[in-house]
């Protein structure tokens, strides 16, 4: 087994995850004692047999924690408990981790139920994003999964005295071949013990032909609580005696506090003013009175003129950029510029674009017994409780977070200060104390996909190959940059990744679904398009000219014929657009038809097809949610959103200028699921958003023969193109 180090850089790149390097048996039974009486499977330090049988999954060169990945309770009434540290934000694992369970078990989909994102129940997880639920922890959940089911036969062969490899299984049953009556449930066989067992010889995963529950679309399991209101989300949690806070803030970012007075707030009867280094915070019983105090305080700032604001934004990066990194490379750019018969340069620009999730930050904190438990909206639950442990000096067993559900993230959830902050103040006042940021909060202190620019220096030669591709990235990242078409010259230089060194962004950036890879794609799409136009060639067939990747040409393949795609030119106005790219090792590819009116700018989005290839698929159902959901997301960075500033003030700080994607803007939307059953489940949470701005793009230029070179494309930028098309 590799050591954590080793893994690979887009590993790094797409999780961020960091690993801790051992657990103790002691304490992992530890752990375990808190989750009452049942038959406990796991895979330890000393027996990790499905660490070792990672890479022959298809995960090979990942590397896995050392400590244990997953495990399970059954219990006496028969049912399987699911214990993971993963999340539920409205991705589904609820729903696809109980299909795996019950497929491996042979056991009813009904029958499991799903404990997730508690730090004092669950097994260590790094976090909830990347697309790495399915992919990456569902293999660890399913090989507990089969060893539970293998150490059940064993004490079921004891009990009922045959061999193993006589039973079968079927609906948390174990019977022998042929005996149907010579029978035992799972729970008759754990009858409340704490069993510790590990097996010789494991027995494999099923294989995908024979499952009856994975594969089949199953619909949310959380679907109607989220409906009916009954789902609890962090905000919706009460204590005895639990005091609202409410911040005091600064106007700007990098702004110092010069001068502060709390003495109007002080006098309001039943608030309690708190002061702790850097944080100062009203508490109230009531939310709104806590409001009232936090407007009587009188602060006073120092707000930096930095000159940086979202029009020179790109100059000062560009300034800024360090040394690149080739993300992939092959034969000589200087040989391709020679073979090139024309050359194309352009330059393309996105803006900073915040999360918006329908749920801000929220988080309450309650000090009992000199344990800290947070009820946190995070994505990092344990990230969440070794922040808080620090925070407060107290050891990490010391600190509980319990995740809710989570009402949207898309990586903006992982950076959770709101849970530090209750946690002090809690702390300080001795009751439980609820932090629930407004919705001008959550823009000032979410983290922004970063604004980032992309150039490229590409050639055909006279046969309309492309011969030369110089691809240089700003900011954003490599998810996404490498090149997967066959061209024998080309480079992808990386220029600072998203996760860069504080100080060269006016305020925080982080992950932002799927990272980097929406730049790219947009950037990459359109410049093949504009290519495609110059040398007279349809954009389709000269992507397929230049692709040999089975799995791309597949999913391009079936885009066109689910859109029924003809290179024919629409009415005046009306265009098609195309993009594909590869993400979480999932193949995606999109086609789009526009309408653009040259009076106003504005785009209307008729239809868009889009096309998948995820390898093995849990559950078809969530996987259309989850492509429907990306592509209606998508809407927004491609044609509205984006954040304005100036000197460290934000200017968009609500949805009335920032402006998030609309039921009328919705076009028919269509998907295809395509086939590989060969491959182990791929991520299916990110990769259908990456082709957004790059379709809608090369849509609008086949409409109108404008070039968009920045997103979003809004109704000015489209204006701006179609003056600079007639010039």
């Amino acid at each position: 087994m590799k050591d954590h180090s080793q893994r690979s850089s887009d590993e790094k790149e797409s999780t961020g995850i960091v690993y801790p390097k051992s657990i103790t048996r002691r304490d992992f039974l530890k752990r375990l004692g808190l989750v009452g009486g049942g038959l406990i499977v796991y895979a330890s330090v000393g027996d990790m047999h499905a660490l070792a049988r990672a890479p022959r999954r298809g995960y090979a060169g990942a590397n896995v924690p050392v400590d244990f990945n997953a495990f399970l309770k059954i219990g006496v009434d028969n049912r399987v408990t699911c214990f993971v540290g993963k999340i539920e934000m409205g991705q589904g694992p609820i729903t696809s981790f109980a299909q795996m369970v019950a497929e491996e078990m042979d056991v009813s989909y009904e029958s499991v139920d799903m404990v997730m994102g508690d730090t004092d129940l669950c097994p260590w997880d790094a976090g909830t994003w990347g697309s790495l639920s399915t992919r990456f922890y569902g293999v660890f959940v399913k090989e507990a999964a089969a060893e539970a089911k293998g150490v059940l036969k064993e004490l079921a062969a004891e009990r009922l005295r045959c061999a193993p490899s006589q039973l079968v299984t079927r609906a948390g049953v174990i019977s022998e071949r042929g005996r149907p009556d010579n029978r035992v449930t799972y729970g008759k066989l754990t009858q409340g013990r704490l069993i510790e067992r590990h097996l010789k010889d494991v027995p494999p995963l099923k294989p995908s032909h024979a499952y009856t529950i994975s594969g089949k679309p199953y619909l949310r399991r959380d679907a109607r609580e989220k409906v009916t209101g009954k789902a609890q989300f962090a905000g919706d949690i009460h204590l005895p005696g639990m005091l609202y806070a409410k911040i005091i803030r600064p106007p700007a970012h990098g702004a110092k506090q010069t001068n502060i007075d709390t003495s109007a707030a002080e006098a309001i009867p039943g608030i309690q003013v708190v002061r702790d280094g850097d944080l100062t915070a009203v508490l109230h019983p009531y939310p709104d009175i806590a409001q009232q105090g936090l407007e009587k305080i009188k602060a006073k700032y120092m707000v930096p003129q930095t000159g940086i604001n979202h029009d020179t934004i790109f100059d000062y990066l560009l300034k800024k950029a360090p040394s690149p990194e080739v993300a992939s490379q092959a034969g000589d750019l200087k040989t391709g510029a020679k073979k090139a018969a024309t050359i194309f340069e352009e330059t393309y620009l996105n803006s900073y674009v915040a999360h918006a999730p329908m749920e801000t930050h929220t988080a309450l904190a309650n000090l009992e017994n000199g344990k800290m438990t947070v009820w946190a909206s995070t994505q990092s639950p344990f990230g969440v409780q070794r922040q808080v442990a620090a925070a407060l000096g107290l050891s990490a067993d010391k600190v509980r977070v319990i995740t809710p559900f989570v009402g949207g993230g898309f990586g903006g959830k992982s950076a959770s200060a709101q849970a530090i902050e209750a946690a002090r103040l809690a702390n300080i006042s001795g009751k439980p104390v609820m932090v629930m940021w407004s919705r001008e909060e959550e823009f000032f202190f979410d983290t922004f996909r970063p604004a980032a620019v992309v150039k490229i220096r590409s050639g055909l030669d006279d046969a309309g190959n492309i011969v030369l591709w110089d691809y240089r990235v700003y900011f954003a990242g490599r998810r996404g940059c490498q090149n997967f078409y066959e061209i024998p010259h080309h480079r992808e230089a990386v220029y600072g990744e998203w996760r860069i060194a504080p100080g060269i962004h006016p305020f925080a950036v982080g992950p932002w679904r799927a990272p980097a890879a929406n730049t790219n794609v947009y950037a990459r799409d359109l410049h093949l398009n504009l290519m495609a136009e110059a040398a007279g060639q349809d954009p389709l067939a000269l992507r397929l000219r230049h692709l040999k990747d089975r799995r791309m040409r597949s999913v391009l393949e079936a885009v066109a014929k689910k859109f029924s795609y003809s290179s024919a030119k629409l009415p005046s106005g009306r265009g098609v657009g195309m993009a594909c790219g590869i993400d979480a090792e999932t193949y995606v590819a999109l086609m789009a038809e526009v309408e653009v009116d040259a009076n106003s700018g504005a785009i209307q989005v008729i239809r868009v097809a889009c096309a998948q290839e995820m390898g093995q698929v849990v559950n078809p159902q969530g996987a259309t949610v989850q492509i429907e959901g990306c592509l209606t997301m998508g809407l927004g960075y491609a044609l509205a959103e984006e954040m304005h500033f100036d000197n460290g003030k934000l200017l968009d700080t609500n949805f009335d200028t920032y402006s998030i994607p609309r039921f009328s803007w919705l076009p028919k939307i269509e998907t295809v699921i395509v086939p590989n059953p060969a491959l182990p489940p791929k991520g299916g949470g990110e990769p259908a958003i990456i082709g957004m701005g790059g379709v809608l793009a090369t849509a609008v230029h086949n409409a109108t023969g404008a070039k968009l070179l920045q997103l979003p494309m809004t109704n000015a930028r489209v204006k701006a193109a179609l003056k600079n098309r007639q010039a």
